[in-house]
């Protein structure tokens, strides 16, 4: 792939419209060198409150890259003053949170989050169990015009109908495996595109081989299938059942918050645009990577122009 493919989009008359389907979270972000022991107090050197959540993250990452990212998904109560900071970031990010829908007496989601010198995060995140009762918006206003969807696998009880849907329009839904879920559940199905973090995907298929485990998700959905794991890369099945890999770009990471929903998002752009699956992946490792040496979690999200240099300079040192 050269990088007139990637930037053609800039010819397109209309930027290829991306549903994302999840929970707006008000990260809290403390920078630490490194995690305190239990009970101790411990001193951070940097904070800040940005917008968060895997889609609203991937939703970033796609309006950077040249997608129309839209919005579905609870959000506490309207007069919830915290979740102001979050439509602002729509605005100045691109994103059309209009069909988002706010839960009366709830509250929006939000996470306190520890990121030491390794750029390693940890989180622990409140989601009001109310918000799992939404009622999305009709399934014709949300798949009007839409290229893809991308779907967190925590929303599945509220998701799996409107996933069902899209697939059934050959609309490409691509699922965000962020936690373990039973093999028999009906939205590994409605997926067209299933990537899993790796701690998931064992968890999800009880072994701890990735090819094995990808293999036995894959003998229970039509979807391709692909695992995560960071700074070892990515594994994914081909079209016969052979587990492909590729590494990770060599990077110094400072923060690594947000790297895999810009994977996502970025992922999901590419199947909208209909790339193929390797050059998919390469793009989407690219604007991860990128993400990670730098601070703001999605907001450090790069724009296509700085992926298309990334790759060109990655081919230089490899030849």
């Amino acid at each position: 792939m050269n990088g007139d493919d990637w930037m053609n989009f800039h010819d397109q008359p209309q930027l290829p419209k991306i549903l994302c389907i999840g929970m707006p979270v008000r990260d809290l972000v403390f920078r630490v060198d490194d995690l305190p022991a239990r009970g101790l107090k411990k001193h951070a050197s940097h904070y800040t409150e940005i917008s968060g959540g895997n889609a609203l993250n991937a939703a970033i990452a796609i309006a950077r890259l040249g997608g129309r990212p839209f919005m579905t998904g609870p959000m506490g109560d309207a007069a919830e003053k915290g979740s102001a900071t979050i439509f602002d970031d729509f605005a100045k990010e691109g994103i059309n949170g209009s069909t988002l829908v706010r839960m009366p007496g709830l509250v929006t989601p939000i996470s306190n989050i520890l990121i030491d010198d390794t750029g390693e995060r940890t989180i622990v995140t409140f989601r009001d169990p109310g918000l799992w009762k939404v009622k999305l918006p009709h399934e014709t206003e949300l798949l009007k015009d839409c290229a893809a969807v991308l779907v967190e696998n925590r929303c599945a009880d509220f998701s799996r109908d409107l996933c069902l849907e899209a697939h059934r329009r050959g609309i490409p839904v691509i699922l965000d495996a962020d936690q373990v879920m039973p093999l028999t559940d009906s939205l590994l199905q409605a997926a067209t595109h299933i990537i899993f973090s790796e701690e998931v995907l064992r968890g999800v298929a009880g072994s701890n081989d990735d090819a094995v485990a990808l293999r036995k998700v894959a003998s229970l959905t039509p979807a391709f299938v692909a695992v995560t794991n960071g700074s070892d890369g990515m594994t994914w099945l081909d079209p016969d059942g052979q587990a492909r890999h590729m590494e990770a770009f060599p990077i110094k990471a400072v923060d690594t918050l947000g790297a895999g929903d810009v994977f996502h998002g970025a992922f999901t752009l590419a199947m909208a645009e209909r790339h193929p699956i390797e050059e998919a992946m390469r793009f989407s490792a690219a604007a991860a990577a990128i993400k990670c040496t730098r601070h703001g979690g999605a907001f450090a999200a790069p724009q296509r122009p700085e992926i298309e240099a990334f790759l060109g300079e990655t081919k230089k040192r490899l030849a």
